[in-house]
């Protein structure tokens, strides 16, 4: 086994001290992740690469997390450019404020993957490819299960939607958000989206959201929430209400949201695996060194699933 675990913020003298441990032949790919303790998807998602490296004996692989600090973030990025590492995966922070360090990447000819949330269009230049889900389809299918939901209701034409956003200016909870909100006026345009705030993929504090739209609000028909832990967050504030009747959909189906599903309380999500997210990475990541050549989007398909189709799928680990 050739890894290098470091999973907490690394200054360049720590990271450093493990340099020269690679032989010629082993391909040394540094990631940094955007905040491992907020959620079990993102836990799930390091403890997968870690797995998938262990178990190829020609990757050794440097394991760095932000913590969602864009700041610690990019000085991760510094401290793999110094140790000349042959690869870099990075899960942004922020979509903006990382592109001068993977410009620096770039320049140093490190070839960047970016993973499961993609970096602002003005680093495209510096990346060599985009592995993760299609986040916009993933709105526009949330938008679709939403929908249908409401035509069976027999209530399309008069339902009234909140909506509970990602963390701000981070690629994924933008491009979510934008999927949703383009795609609801076109299947359902007679559904109105009262009111948008972010969550911060936070369960506590998308409950307190929901807490105040159920103060503001005595007509709530559907709430869309970035991802399931955000929406179990706001369905519990829902049942701690006594607020009935409401339809619930997220994006990125959680274990807590499949357990909802089977409950009845939560109507749908779409189904993203951290396992497959992080396989694909770090396959990515090889497959470029290898020489390969990869589409800049390399994306995994996330289907929908709801009440009706949850027998298909199994139940999420994380």
């Amino acid at each position: 086994m050739k890894l290098r675990s470091i999973l907490v913020a690394t200054t360049a003298t720590a990271a450093m001290a493990f340099a020269g441990m690679a032989t010629a032949e082993t391909m040394t790919i540094g990631i940094t992740q955007n905040n491992v303790g907020v959620d079990s998807y993102q836990t799930t998602y390091e403890m997968a690469f870690i797995a998938a490296a262990e178990a190829n004996d020609d990757v050794e692989v440097v394991v760095l997390d932000a913590g969602g600090d864009v700041a610690r973030q990019i000085a991760q990025m510094e401290d793999l450019i110094q140790q000349e590492v042959d690869a870099i995966i990075i899960w942004p922070t922020n979509g903006e404020a990382v592109i001068p360090a993977v410009r620096k990447a770039h320049q140093a000819s490190i070839p960047v993957v970016v993973t499961n949330s993609n970096i602002a269009e003005a680093g495209f230049p510096f990346v060599a490819t985009f592995s993760g889900p299609d986040n916009i389809t993933q709105g526009s299918r949330s938008a679709e299960i939403m929908c249908d939901r409401f035509k069976a209701l027999g209530i399309e034409n008069e339902a009234k939607v909140v909506h509970i956003t990602g963390q701000p200016g981070y690629t994924t909870a933008i491009e979510r958000a934008k999927g949703f909100n383009d795609r609801l006026p076109e299947v359902c345009p007679n559904v109105e989206q009262i009111d948008e705030q972010p969550g911060d993929w936070n369960r506590e504090k998308s409950q307190q959201v929901m807490e105040a739209f159920l103060v503001k609000y005595d007509d709530i028909d559907g709430v869309y929430s970035g991802d399931d832990n955000m929406g179990v967050g706001a369905m519990n504030a829902a049942v701690a209400a006594g607020r009935e009747g409401i339809t619930f959909v997220g994006a990125t189906n959680f274990a807590v949201g499949y357990e909802a599903m089977a409950a009845g309380t939560y109507w749908g999500s779409i189904y993203q695996s951290p396992v497959d997210d992080a396989e694909a990475a770090l396959k990515s990541a090889i497959d470029l060194l290898n020489g390969e050549e990869l589409p800049f989007l390399n994306y995994f398909d996330t289907p929908k699933i709801t009440q009706d189709n949850m027998g298909d799928y199994t139940k999420p680990v994380f």
